[in-house]
């Protein structure tokens, strides 16, 4: 998830906003880990669809 963050933040800039979707495929290849992902994002830090990438980047290193 950093290295996603990183790398939109080093093609768009630091404003740039990311939903938790920003992680997978376009494809549903994953689900278990999708549904972990969305639990984190909603349940856990009940962040809203769309966050900044810097934020986002910077919880998951406290994690």
């Amino acid at each position: 998830m950093i290295e996603v963050c990183d790398r939109k933040i080093s093609s768009k800039g630091e404003n740039v906003w990311l939903s938790c979707y920003a992680f997978f495929k376009n494809k549903n290849d994953n689900p278990e880990l999708l549904m972990e992902v969305a639990n984190w994002w909603i349940m856990e830090n009940k962040l809203d669809h769309f966050e900044k990438a810097i934020k986002i980047k910077e919880l998951i290193k406290f994690k």
